[in-house]
This record gives structure tokens, sequence and C-alpha cells, in this order.
């Protein structure tokens, strides 16, 4: 099995980090060799997330510039500033609804137009998939679901050696009950997205 590296990106309180459990988990039930580390960068006052997952056989979860063969990013702009991470193969999933960092809110810092961060991102890395996931989530029935819509494209990608069984499954083991129904639904959401791209 070639080994697969994936960059995850967020800021705090998207459900990087359950994600990033649900993909491990998912890897754990098919006995593929997965390994994690985690950035935490003020998360809880919204600051970066960053997650390296490392799937199949490695020394370790480090991920040097240029060396990620995924980037799934649930914040527009930490997508771009991760981009360093990739190269002319990676493929990567961006959400492109922003939220945008304190001192653009506040008028001290101006978020750039989601047009220009995607043009930048498509031409830095192989294979770009925009996806609208907040309004995605939205539909399926909670909008803090964007995290399963990113799940679902990711695995629609076919790069990683986990299945939509195995990921579904790991959802319903790491879910609370009460979000169990929108996760799965934003999960189908993103796969469906990914089958019938709109870009």
């Amino acid at each position: 099995m070639d080994t697969k590296r994936l960059i995850i990106v967020a800021v705090g309180g998207q459900g990087n980090l359950l994600a990033s459990k649900v993909l491990g988990e998912a890897a754990c039930r098919l006995d593929v060799p997965v390994r994690m580390s985690e950035i935490h960068g003020m998360a809880q006052r919204g600051g970066v997330v960053e997650s390296a997952m490392v799937f199949g056989e490695a020394e370790s979860t480090i991920i040097s510039d240029g060396e990620a063969d995924l980037l799934l990013g649930f914040e527009p702009l930490e997508a771009l500033r991760a981009v360093k991470k990739c190269n002319p193969r990676t493929v990567g999933i961006t959400n492109i609804s922003p939220l945008p960092p304190f001192t653009a809110s506040i008028g001290k810092g101006r978020y750039p137009e989601i047009d220009t961060i995607v043009q930048q991102l498509k031409s830095k890395i192989g294979r770009l998939i925009p996806l609208d996931a907040k309004a995605q989530a939205k539909a399926a029935g909670n909008e803090l679901s964007v995290n399963m819509v990113l799940l679902g494209a990711l695995i629609e990608t076919h790069i990683l050696p986990v299945t939509p069984k195995s990921v579904s499954d790991a959802i319903k083991e790491t879910t609370k009950a009460a979000f169990l129904e929108t996760n799965l639904k934003a999960f189908e959401a993103g796969r469906a997205a990914v089958k019938n791209p709109l870009t």
C-alpha cells in the first residue's frame, strides 16, 4: 500500500479534531496503519488547528513542505496558508464559506475575495474541489456538520485507503447520538458533491 499524507486545516470550533478521529478510526477498522499529529494555535479563540495524518507505513507524522497528497481546508484562507505543504500533484478540497479572523471583523485587516483564494489554490496544486460545505451542512440539518460534508468529499477522491462504509461506521462510533443523523446526512452530501461536481 502506498503511503498517503493528508493535511487538515481549520479554525477552532470547526470540528477538525473530530474529523481526524473519524478518519483514524476508519483506518483502524481496515487494519490500515495510521499516524496523526495536531497543532492547536489558540484554537478556542478561533486560531488555526492543523492535523497531519499519514496512512500506510511511515516513520513519522511530520509532513514536510511539498509532501502532502491531500489538503482538506475547513476555512479557505487557512487552506491557502497551508499550500506550502502541497505540490503540483496534490488534491485539495476546501470549504468556500469563510470565517474571517477577528482583525478583519473589526476592520483592522482585510479578508481576500474568495475567488482570489480559489484561483491561487488552483494555481499551486494539481486539482482543487471547492465546496460550500456550510450550505450543504445546513441543508443536511445542522450547519455545524461542515466537517462531515468535507469528510464525504474527501472519501470520494478515492485517494485514502479507507472506504465510505468504514468512515460511516466510524461516524456512528464517535458521534453523539443527538448529531448522528445529521452528520451521516452531511457525510453523504459531501460524497454526492464530488460525484457530481459543479466546478
